[in-house]
C-alpha cells in the first residue's frame, strides 16, 4: 500500500469543502494562523527577561532553628 496520490487528496478536499463550506474553512484557517502567530510571539517573549519586574531579593546568612514537639490531645 503506497501513499495517497494527488487525486485522493483532491477528492478529500472537495468533500471537506462540500461539508463545511468555503467561508467556514477560511475562518478556521485564519483562526489557526492567529493561534500559531500568538504562539510564536509567546515563545519569543518568553526567552527574554522582562525589564519591568524586579528580581526577587536573595536572603542569605539567616538561619532559623526550631524544634518540633509532639503534641497529643486525648478527647474523650
Amino acid at each position: 500500500m503506497g501513499s495517497f496520490s494527488i487525486w485522493h487528496w483532491l477528492i478529500v478536499l472537495l468533500i471537506v469543502m462540500l461539508i463545511f463550506g468555503t467561508k467556514k474553512l477560511r475562518n478556521m484557517g485564519a483562526d489557526l494562523g492567529g493561534a500559531v502567530r500568538g504562539f510564536k510571539d509567546g515563545i519569543r517573549e518568553g526567552g527574554e527577561k522582562p525589564a519591568e519586574s524586579p528580581a526577587a531579593p536573595q536572603v542569605s546568612g539567616k538561619t532559623v532553628e526550631g524544634e518540633v514537639r509532639d503534641k497529643t490531645e486525648h478527647k474523650v
